[in-house]
């Protein structure tokens, strides 16, 4: 477990928090609220290879959907339905496993980040790397009133709306989930949609507002991604 914290914190949690550091400290009034969107915006662009690569699967598994019910309808037997997913699978050039991996990927780098957002102010100086200087004072007032170090009622309900808008805007155009009386599916896009944001709202509630802010800014930047995937799958569906 030593060794298992130790990795974590040095793979993860350290090399965020001097980037927190880093550009709260260079940033114009040292302000902590455009240093976590900057931030967000660099671990979203590492990370883009995994989202772009998983956003694309879903639009692949989405496109291949009437087959796989197909399967499902004329094939009773488990081992015989897993057979022919597999071919159905290898033919489109689908793995079904890679969001779950990109996910995967993702979970310590977001528990790094909510560990650095909290632990964050004041920053701990046994935590900063010999070659960056902390900032003397850092203005902790987003947008002038909004305090980070604090939970926000206002940042949480961002988070959640932002949360809400990228959950629908994943979702298939038309619902075809709704139409196709597949209760399971439907049943998780609901809670995707309506639930998952009240329950972020709730938890960012109860923690300080960078948090939020964080969330927020990746949700947007996850908006943005989907939207351009979506008009580019439209394009090549035009040609």
């Amino acid at each position: 477990m030593y060794y298992i914290k130790l990795v974590f914190n040095e793979i993860f949690y350290r090399p965020l928090l001097n980037g927190l550091v880093f550009f709260t400290a260079v940033l114009p009034g040292r302000d902590l609220g455009l240093a976590v969107i900057l931030l967000t915006l660099i671990i979203k662009i590492v990370t883009f290879p995994l989202t772009h690569k998983m956003l694309h699967t879903q639009k692949k598994m989405k496109a291949i959907e009437p087959e796989m019910k197909k399967i499902y309808a004329q094939n009773q037997n488990k081992e015989k339905q897993a057979e022919a997913m597999m071919a159905l699978y290898r033919a489109h050039g689908v793995s079904p496993f890679s969001g779950f991996f990109a996910l995967l990927i993702q979970m310590p780098l977001l528990i790094a980040l909510y560990q650095v957002f909290w632990k964050g102010i004041p920053f701990p100086g046994s935590e900063i790397y010999s070659f960056i200087a902390a900032p003397e004072t850092v203005n902790t007032l987003f947008l002038g009133f909004i305090q980070l170090t604090e939970p926000s009622v206002g940042l949480a309900a961002l988070s959640a709306v932002s949360q809400y808008f990228q959950a629908k805007l994943a979702m298939p155009p038309g619902n075809a989930a709704a139409k196709s009386g597949d209760n399971t599916q439907r049943a998780l896009q609901f809670q995707m949609t309506y639930f998952f944001p009240i329950l972020i709202f709730f938890i960012a509630f109860k923690l300080p507002a960078a948090v939020s802010l964080y969330w927020t800014a990746m949700n947007v930047f996850a908006i943005i991604h989907e939207a351009v995937v979506r008009k580019q799958a439209a394009s090549d569906g035009k040609q």
